[in-house]
């Protein structure tokens, strides 16, 4: 089942929550006439909405502890005994908000003897065997373990409640360089200051996933302690026992009995009868008004009225009311002209404009001024309308958030459009590249502080009798557009209007072309691969003389450890790692011929996913239609999503295959391919200015053979193929921040060679390490880094007390002007070209963009003059110390256009 259609449990920490909420609001400012303080209330009450509205669960409930006492306290006296008195302010307030969550319908459970963590876990693993989607929301810390691909943890990343950081499997991996089940053990040894349960003496973060790296986990640790040297091995020696404590108490209960089942915590409507009264009480008049959309919202089916929003940081009292988008009305004809006549005047920046859009064709429009909006019922060949087709056609500045999709829309329904100046969505997004702001009720949210009356986004048609529809959506984003400007500094305007802007029609355009493929080829393939997968099964059968699920860890772990008796792999709470990357690790120094038939497998079953998900990708007129993220990823680089191109292998025969399938249309002669060679070094050359790969590059030498015969001191003609693969792959790697450790796994060399590796390499090409220094130093300073173009991206960790947090920005930050500038030079290079093929009036037409590559249909006759423009535009995208040398490639089909 895939994630949308599973019901979504959402349990909050009602504990943790309350009180950051109690330290993030000023007491003073939140209290009743009669001296009752409901700061935490109020706080708590405002991201419930939040979560309400965003996540839409189907069932919830929120959970407390009933006391300091449980059986950690019982087993260790001090557990958590460094936690002052509660504050006096928030006494009395746990209490009304448990009735406020009552009123509202929300259960809450506490349990005797156990904490608020250990009915998180117990829900979890609960909701995760009954097919749930889990959301936990919690301040603390061990709720980290508790993360799987069906549980995610909404964690506060401020001392408040205002912003919660979601953490998957991947996003703990990031953070703290272990999987969740493992964080327990980083806690043993470190220890829980807020538990009040001391680590090892001089072992932080960094020592305790170094040890989790190489032993697996705390036993694996303790098992091999008198190999750890120094002080920081006596003193894991000495704490022995703390450790094992500390872990036993920050293990959280799985299976505590609990007198409520699943079923009975399914959202209920809310009974705005029983909420008043309370909130009346409380003097929550802002909150009351966004109960009451919610509860309106859950009536007429729209899974609540608040918007769906990155909420902005707390007020010190409840906010003003909202300003409300000014009243609509319905125009047409001479009217609409008239209108549209005395609005372009009035708002010279341009008008806000929202589409109303259903089955991908426009079925209305609004349209905004600063304190007047229109809506414009569009109806295909009505003279009535024309006023408004005219206006769309001609220059006059527009407005659109989210505007890709409603760019395609106008182009299904026949209408020509012009004039966009401005997509706050974008935007945003160049303010804050780590793009919390997906929609624009998260803009309203964040940048104005407000809540628009619908969660959905324009691009829906308004439910009937909703307060919002397009005229209010384009009212908004005319209202956005100074803001998020203001937002940005010269340089980001300047990428904004000059690159990202003009990118949107382009990628509009290129996503409603698509691209021809060819469904017998990938049918054919993908049963080869069934084939093969099958084959090898049985070859992996064969070497164990019985059958197994290869698809189950559990399985292969009882095959390679215990009946082939090969080494153990990376210690997980279900026994031993069976990943991709630890397995290719134990066939290279333990080969065996069961393992290679499973890894193959694993490749021919992952290659036949990815063939069958292109498959079904094809639409009724044979062609593939990606879609393109323009935004989302903070270095600038757009992904392509329903289908991703961009996991198609690069150089297997398979991809090969699978390319061979990408044809050009049956008007057109061939498809050109152009790429970018060595990019990412070349703008390494011209930000670092190392005269030693600029002469390579100007001198159009093998860059790799160039740096080898330096590195190793010989001729190029001498450089090996293994000393071209070595200096290769540090040359890329050092741009991502590559280490000595990890270049010595890459290569598969001692790492005293890697080490002396890097240091030839920097005697010969110094401005490399003094560049790659600097950026970080600078990064520091600035508090983000700066593409070539003027990209910003922060970095706020760079200068965290925290030094993992701080070591994965100082990696992050490495790299990003680099890859950034890459982003920049191909966005640039995309509107170039389809510019000028307009210009020549060509018919070859620009497919779709995968890397660093483009792909073109070309049209008869055309082969030459497309040649010259994309060389021309491509090679002339920015002006850098080296080259930018551009790769074409021509044939019938993807692969066969390869170069």
């Amino acid at each position: 089942m895939s994630d949308a259609a599973k019901p979504t449990l959402l349990v909050i920490d009602g504990h943790s929550l309350a009180f950051r909420a109690f330290y993030a609001l000023p007491v003073d400012s939140f209290s009743t006439r009669d001296g009752q303080h409901t700061n935490a209330i109020h706080g708590f009450l405002s991201m419930l909405l939040l979560l309400l509205a965003n996540e839409k669960p189907t069932h919830l409930a929120v959970a407390f502890d009933m006391s300091r006492q449980s059986f950690r306290t019982r087993e260790y006296a001090e557990y958590k005994g460094n936690r002052g008195e509660t504050p006096v302010e928030f006494r009395g307030q746990v209490p009304l908000l448990q009735d406020a969550l009552r009123a509202m319908g929300i259960r809450t459970i506490e349990k005797e003897d156990f904490e608020a963590d250990d009915i998180l876990a117990t829900l979890a693993a609960r909701g995760r065997a009954d097919g749930y989607r889990v959301l936990l929301v919690s301040g603390d810390r061990d709720t980290i373990q508790l993360v799987n691909d069906d549980v995610t943890l909404l964690y506060p990343n401020t001392q408040g409640v205002s912003q919660l950081k979601r953490y998957d499997t991947d996003a703990v991996i990031e953070r703290y360089g272990i999987r969740p089940e493992q964080y327990p053990d980083v806690a043993a040894l470190v220890g829980e200051t807020s538990d009040n349960l001391p680590g090892i003496p001089k072992v932080g973060e960094k020592t305790a996933v170094k040890w989790l790296g190489l032993y697996g986990d705390l036993d694996g640790i303790l098992a091999h302690a008198d190999e750890i040297k120094g002080v920081v091995g006596q003193n894991l020696r000495d704490g022995r026992e703390n450790a094992v404590r500390n872990r036993r108490l920050n293990q959280l209960v799985r299976d505590v009995e609990l007198d409520v089942e699943l079923d009975e915590l399914e959202a209920k409507p809310i009974d705005l009868d029983s909420v008043r009264p309370l909130f009346e009480r409380l003097e929550f008049r802002t909150l009351m008004e966004r109960v009451t959309k919610l509860a309106a919202g859950e009536a007429n089916g729209t899974g609540g009225g608040v918007a769906a929003a990155a909420p902005v940081a707390p007020v010190a009292a409840e906010p003003a009311p909202a300003q409300v988008a000014p009243t609509s009305r319905a125009l047409t004809g001479d009217e609409l002209a008239s209108w549209l006549e005395r609005a372009v005047v009035a708002e010279p920046a341009g008008l806000g404009l929202s589409l109303d859009v259903l089955d991908g064709h426009v079925i209305g429009a609004g349209i905004a001024t600063s304190d007047e909006s229109v809506r414009v019922p569009w109806q295909a060949g009505r003279a009535d309308l024309e006023p408004f087709e005219a206006w769309l056609a001609g220059d006059a500045p527009k407005i659109i958030t989210d505007a890709k999709g409603q760019l395609k829309a106008l182009t299904r329904s026949g209408l020509e459009f012009a004039g966009l100046v401005l997509d706050p969505l974008v935007a945003g997004w160049l303010v804050r590249p780590a793009l919390q702001e997906k929609s624009l009720a998260d803009l309203v949210s964040f940048h104005l502080g407000e809540k628009i009356p619908q969660a959905d986004p324009s691009m829906l048609v308004p439910e009937e009798g909703s307060d919002a529809g397009a005229p209010e959506y384009a009212w908004y984003s005319l209202r956005l557009a100074p803001v998020v400007l203001r937002a940005l500094s010269e340089n980001s305007r300047r990428l904004l209007a000059e690159v990202e802007m003009p990118l949107l029609p382009v990628l509009a355009a290129m996503e409603l072309r698509g691209v021809t493929v060819d469904h017998s080829e990938l049918s054919t393939l993908s049963s080869e691969l069934g084939d093969r997968a099958a084959g090898l099964a049985q070859l992996a059968y064969a070497e164990i003389g019985r059958e197994v699920n290869l698809g189950s860890p559990k399985q292969l772990q009882e095959v390679l450890f215990d009946q082939l008796g090969m080494p153990k792999t990376r210690s997980t709470k279900t026994g031993y790692t069976t990943d991709a990357s630890a397995l290719a690790d134990l066939q290279d120094s333990n080969p065996h011929p069961f393992l290679g038939y499973l890894l193959e497998h694993r490749d021919a079953t992952k290659l036949r996913q990815i063939v069958e998900s292109l498959d079904k990708s094809i639409a009724a007129d044979g062609r593939i239609h990606t879609s393109y993220g323009q935004i989302g990823a903070a270095t600038g680089r757009m992904s392509s999503n329903d289908p991703n191109l961009q996991n198609i292998p690069i150089r297997t025969a398979e991809g090969r295959r699978i390319r061979k399938a990408f044809r050009h249309g049956p008007e057109f002669a061939e498809l050109l391919t152009a790429d970018y060679s060595q990019i990412e070094m070349r703008i390494m050359a011209h930000l670092s200015g190392d005269p030693g790969l600029i002469e390579a590059f100007n001198a159009g030498e093998d860059l790799h053979r160039f740096v080898g015969a330096r590195v190793f001191s010989v001729d190029p003609a001498d450089v090996t193929p293994l000393m071209r693969t070595k200096v290769k792959a540090m040359s890329y790697g050092l741009a991502y921040g590559l280490s000595a450790f990890g270049l010595s796994k890459q290569l598969r060399i001692e790492r005293a060679e890697a080490q002396q590796l890097m240091r030839e390499y920097f005697e010969r090409f110094g401005a490399v390490r003094d560049y790659l220094r600097g950026v970080v130093e600078q990064a520091k300073v600035d508090g983000y880094t700066e593409t070539i173009f003027g990209r910003r991206r922060p970095f706020p960790d760079l200068n965290s007390p925290n030094r993992v947090l701080r070591e994965n920005a100082e990696r992050a930050a490495l790299n990003s002007p680099i890859q950034g500038s890459a982003a920049d030079v191909m966005k640039i290079a995309i509107v170039g070209v389809e510019a000028e093929i307009a210009t020549q009036g060509l018919a070859s037409r620009m497919l779709l963009t995968v890397h660093d590559e483009l792909i073109f249909e070309v049209a008869p006759g055309e082969s030459e003059s497309l040649e010259a423009i994309v060389r021309d535009r491509m090679g002339h995208a920015a002006d850098l110390l080296v080259p930018l040398d551009v790769e074409i490639g021509r044939g019938a089909n993807w692969e066969d256009a390869a170069h």
